[in-house]
């Protein structure tokens, strides 16, 4: 049987006349969005030397929107009735959106950087100009950059390791993998604490180079954060046998956006810390 016709049949036997899901009402799209607007206020005003506060109040309140939006998302998994084949399948059509958004998001960093680096005179408005520009100190690539790139890559393999046990039934494997990649997440947001603390130029009234590495790195920061938490929920439900082999999308989601994290890393080593240790002179 199809999964057209399987979900068909799950919609007669409920007594819908269709195989979709309609959510109830619920609070949490608004909510997640004024969360996220107080967030980027605080945060610009903390930049201004205010707003720390408000800044930490839209944090906690876009980590408890997550909780909770989740947990009713979870529940509704449980039901066969309303997570069916064709409710499923746009689920993972909604899961490459997302990933393909958070793509362009990256471009768009990676445009302002080569944009600064492959025509640094717009940077310093001389005829002859180089890039990282004049008494900018850069990181050394084979230091902490390359051993987070180590750590990204091993994490990549864990999480296949689990996926793999998963498919076939291996529900040990599947735990381990899993929690040697929260480990191995939580490793590469502690060295990257560290190059940060260490770090020869400033966010602040750094110029150019110091803000558009920042915004890179810290952005794929808070995603490696928000990754190894999606992996954590997938660790504590793996441990409550909520996946089976043939039912398993929320682990095959954070799999994805995982591995999506280590790719976009790989492009920052090699463009950011390796080739643009400079100097790139201007034409």
């Amino acid at each position: 049987m199809s999964n057209d016709s399987h979900g068909s049949t799950i919609a007669v036997s409920s007594g819908l006349k269709q195989p979709y899901h309609l959510v109830d009402p619920s609070p949490w799209p608004l909510v997640g969005a004024l969360s996220a607007g107080l967030t980027v206020v605080g945060g610009v005003l903390a930049m201004h030397g205010n707003g720390l506060a408000l800044l930490l109040i839209g944090l906690l309140c876009i980590v408890g929107t997550m909780f909770v939006w989740w947990r009713d998302v979870l529940r509704e998994s449980h039901n066969p009735l309303m997570h069916t084949p064709v409710v499923r399948l746009g689920l993972r059509y909604g899961m490459m959106l997302f990933i393909s958004s958070e793509v362009m998001f990256f471009v768009a960093f990676f445009w302002a950087y080569f944009s600064f680096a492959l025509f640094p005179e717009t940077v310093s408005g001389a005829t002859v100009a180089v890039w990282p520009p004049q008494g900018v100190v850069t990181f050394d690539p084979f230091h902490l950059p390359f051993l987070n790139t180590m750590i990204l890559l091993l994490s990549g393999t864990t999480v296949t390791w689990a996926h793999h046990s998963l498919l076939h039934g291996d529900r040990k494997g599947l735990t381990w993998g899993l929690g040697l990649t929260i480990l191995l997440g939580l490793s590469f947001t502690t060295c990257q604490a560290i190059e940060y603390s260490d770090a020869p130029f400033h966010f602040i009234n750094g110029g150019v180079f110091s803000s558009v590495f920042f915004l890179a790195t810290g952005f794929h920061g808070v995603h490696v954060i928000v990754g190894t938490i999606f992996l954590t929920v997938c660790w504590f439900r793996a441990l409550k046998g909520d996946f089976t082999p043939q039912r398993h999308f929320g682990f095959e989601a954070a799999a994805w956006y995982w591995h999506f994290v280590d790719v976009v890393w790989l492009f920052l080593f090699i463009c950011i810390y390796w080739w643009g240790q400079g100097p790139v002179l201007a034409s």
